[in-house]
């Protein structure tokens, strides 16, 4: 696997929503989503680890520092950060940079002869 960042688009524009669902051409499953809180952005896999959530439609929510996003199904909840859960799931998270007043999100890529 390959990773290379890919550019989203200006932080000024994508700091006006609080998540954005960023399509994937590897498919559904690798859907993410861009997570605008406190002024910080947040890049995770769009669709929850337990059985598929939109986590674009989660509440966010901050304890002890910790932001978490609340899956709107069934309400497991994941830290922004880190991904991981209270329970014993781990949801994919991606690094994001600012550069010149655009966001990338780090993006992992499948060697071609992998796809289907």
């Amino acid at each position: 696997t390959r990773s290379s960042w890919r550019l989203i688009g200006p932080a000024a524009e994508l700091s006006k929503k609080r998540c954005r669902l960023m399509h994937s051409s590897l498919g559904y499953d690798a859907d993410v989503c861009l997570f605008y809180v406190k002024g910080e952005f947040f890049a995770m896999g769009a669709r929850c680890a337990h059985s598929g959530g939109p986590l674009c439609d989660g509440d966010i929510e901050e304890a002890d520092g910790v932001l978490k996003v609340f899956c709107p199904w069934h309400d497991y909840d994941f830290d922004l950060r880190t991904g991981k859960s209270g329970t014993s799931l781990q949801q994919q998270v991606y690094e994001v940079k600012l550069e010149d007043g655009n966001v990338y999100v780090k993006h992992v890529s499948q060697p071609a002869d992998q796809r289907r």
